[in-house]
């Protein structure tokens, strides 16, 4: 009698591992394959900056003006250049979300919409540096990538 409990042990100890390991397969087994999604995001910005490159003017005003040369719309952007900073660097367009960026006077946010555009920096009402740049037009590929 005691061989036939014993033997009744170890059977349903083999019988429970092997149940556990059929329930683990299943959980683990990927069910239907799908391809991959991907979402894509391709922004083109310009950096510009100005130095006062002997730091003679202390704290100072910097106005940017980008202007869209399409539209002839002026985009600004204003920053204060504090004392030993001596100069300072932006981005357009800048993000609506950032407490200071790019605006037209009617308050409109910048785009980096695709052309012509000039730039200058105004210190004391006087333009000290300028330039011009193109915004490309920018597209995205997607590839569908398959799972099998």
């Amino acid at each position: 009698m005691r061989d036939f409990t014993l033997n009744s042990s170890l059977r349903l100890s083999h019988l429970l591992r092997a149940a556990g390991l059929v329930v683990a397969l299943l959980v683990l087994t990927p069910t239907t394959s799908r391809a991959q999604t991907w979402l894509v995001s391709t922004d083109a910005y310009i950096k510009m900056g100005v130095m006062d490159k002997f730091g003679q003017l202390g704290t100072y005003t910097a106005r940017f003006v980008v202007t869209n040369q399409a539209n002839g719309k002026e985009f600004i952007l204003v920053k204060q250049v504090e004392k030993g900073q001596n100069g300072i660097d932006v981005m357009f367009p800048s993000e609506p979300s950032d407490p200071d960026y790019f605006k037209t006077e009617a308050g409109e946010a910048a785009k980096g919409t695709p052309g012509r555009y000039t730039w200058e920096c105004q210190v004391g009402g006087k333009k000290v540096v300028g330039g011009r740049f193109t915004f490309p037009e920018v597209g995205n590929d997607i590839t569908v990538v398959d799972r099998r």
